[in-house]
């Protein structure tokens, strides 16, 4: 629970449905950033902020100490709290799947280079908080084939393992989209959907500025279903990732 967010709140009168009013979202994602201290959006912290005549910082100091940029600070909160998770990715392994070392590699060559140790602990810790709760979520991975062939062999042999590896587990499942499935809507670009225990779903989307979360993920699903019918059964999948470990 988000204390001062609830203090704030009782002070100025305001109510999670008459913050979500001013904010512009649904009545319970304004009451999640009470009762479990969710994270919201940047521009979504601002204008709570504005109402509740606080600075920024004294509602959500987590905020500002934590590594990661500020836009994507809700979302490891939404993977920890999902039910089930449909991850697509085209040309990296997903961050969730990562060894260290792959991790490591990926980080050092994109725009959080500078700080690439502390990030790199960011995403293990990501990966315990989804995969060693008491209940993890149905998780299903569409991972594109050339992901599978970028990197250095001494860094793909044992992330191809460790895909083989997480893909056994019961409540997780890793397809393969195959090059020769040809082209195919998910080219536009990564994106995972979150369930909630609500029920609800949740869009996020990545860039080379920045990643989005959003509600609107109807285009999502459209695509989703598309890669997920062209990608290879789960056997077939855990076959192939098997092979490319071999080979690499």
């Amino acid at each position: 629970m988000n204390r001062a967010v609830q203090v704030a709140m009782a002070e100025a009168g305001e109510t999670a449905d008459s913050l979500a009013a001013q904010v512009g979202v649904d009545p319970k994602t304004a009451a999640r950033w009470v009762s479990q201290g969710r994270v919201p959006q940047t521009r979504h912290r601002a204008r709570v902020a504005e109402i509740l005549r606080r600075d920024m910082e004294d509602l959500w100091p987590e905020a500002q100490r934590r590594k990661e940029p500020a836009w994507f600070l809700p979302w490891p909160q939404i993977e920890r709290e999902a039910a089930g998770l449909r991850w697509y990715e085209s040309s990296v392994i997903p961050g969730l799947l990562q060894t260290e070392a792959y991790a490591r590699a990926v980080l050092a060559c994109g725009p959080l280079s500078a700080d690439t140790d502390s990030h790199v602990v960011l995403r293990l810790e990501r990966q315990a908080a989804v995969f060693e709760r008491p209940r993890p979520p149905l998780a299903v991975f569409v991972i594109d084939e050339a992901a599978l062939r970028r990197g250095a062999p001494q860094v793909m042999g044992p992330q191809l393992d460790h895909l083989v590896t997480m893909a056994a587990r019961s409540n997780l499942m890793v397809h393969v989209l195959p090059q020769d499935a040809g082209l195919h809507p998910g080219q536009a670009g990564p994106f995972v959907i979150a369930t909630t225990a609500d029920g609800d779903d949740v869009g996020y989307l990545d860039d080379q500025a920045e990643g989005r979360i959003t509600n609107d993920v109807a285009p999502l699903w459209a695509v989703w279903d598309t890669v997920r019918s062209v990608a290879l059964p789960r056997n077939q999948s855990i076959d192939f990732l098997r092979a490319r470990a071999w080979l690499t």
